[in-house]
């Protein structure tokens, strides 16, 4: 280890103030640097992208009473949820759109549950999907979203703008409480968005929020998936090209980890790049979020399989 310069002193380190309220350690861990070959095949090109948005546009739920697979996405405070949301804008129109509010306060910055429409573009002629955005998680009691919260959420129970109260769950006399839903209002795949940088951070707190969750969409046999976001600030190489992602041995090894902690398969996460500080859309970026749609619109139809009836699917 190396010794500080005698010239370095505390005076030039915190003001001569040892007084001290926080610290925060962190560990800096080698990245391991890249595989010899991809993990996942992924084209990189222009054409890769035409082709992810013609699918998008192309595909339709296989139930003639649903126009829109409905997505929600659920995660810990400042993992990415909202950011994730206004990055499918942006690379559905062809260009960076800020809709959802994001930022880096302590708490969620969502407290409503919030229906995302995305208005169809040159790109996407149809877009087959809505994302729902809900309260952040937290580790604290009665912080974050609730999981009577949730689990109205999956039923599709609550209805668009409804302010959560994180002390009390929602209550069918509330004028926000659909009492009835039919199978377009309640939700076809729910989406675990995670901040990779945090995946060895989650507290065990955190975990057994994730596993009840998860249970609950279990019941309702809601397929789920799990988004990775921040990849580039997670790993150097990636931050450096994107088309790294798949080899680079930090990624796969954090992906690997947030399979044992929440038991899901490793097909089943998705590691993606928001737009936070662009101005522009990027080819590789949009690739990447685009693929993740397409693995939520398949985990959607897998839902839909058990209301297939061929005298109403849809034409």
């Amino acid at each position: 280890m190396a010794t500080m310069p005698l010239h370095f002193t505390k005076n030039k380190m915190h003001g001569n103030d040892l007084q001290l309220t926080e610290c925060e350690v962190y560990r800096v861990e080698d990245s391991g640097g890249l595989m010899e070959k991809p993990w996942r095949n992924v084209q990189w090109n222009s054409e890769r992208r035409q082709a992810l948005l013609s699918t998008i546009s192309g595909w339709k739920p296989s139930v003639s009473s649903v126009k829109q697979a409905r997505i929600l996405l659920v995660g810990p405070v400042g993992a990415g949820k909202s950011s994730f949301y206004n990055s499918i804008n942006s690379a559905c129109k062809g260009y960076v759109s800020i809709q959802a509010n994001t930022g880096t306060a302590g708490t969620s910055l969502t407290t409503q549950f919030r229906t995302y429409y995305i208005k169809p573009s040159n790109s996407v002629t149809h877009v087959p999907f809505t994302l729902c955005d809900s309260m952040g998680l937290e580790d604290g009691e009665n912080t974050g979203l609730d999981v009577d919260d949730f689990t109205s959420i999956l039923k599709g129970h609550i209805k668009d703008k409804y302010q959560f109260n994180p002390s009390m769950p929602i209550q069918p006399d509330s004028p926000h409480f659909n009492k009835s839903p039919g199978l377009k209002d309640k939700i076809h795949c729910v989406v675990f968005v995670i901040d990779i940088s945090r995946v060895k951070l989650l507290s065990d707190k955190m975990i057994e929020k994730f596993v009840v969750f998860r249970k609950k969409a279990n019941r309702l046999c809601i397929p789920q998936r799990v988004l990775l976001t921040k990849v580039d600030e997670a790993c150097p190489l990636v931050a450096e090209d994107l088309k790294n992602i798949y080899q680079s041995h930090y990624i796969n090894k954090m992906m690997q980890e947030i399979t044992t902690k929440l038991g899901v398969s490793l097909s089943a996460v998705v590691p993606v790049k928001n737009y936070y500080q662009e101005l522009e859309i990027d080819s590789q970026t949009d690739i990447l979020l685009l693929n993740a749609v397409v693995q939520m619109l398949r985990a959607a139809e897998g839902y839909f399989d058990d209301f297939y009836n061929p005298e109403e699917r849809s034409e």
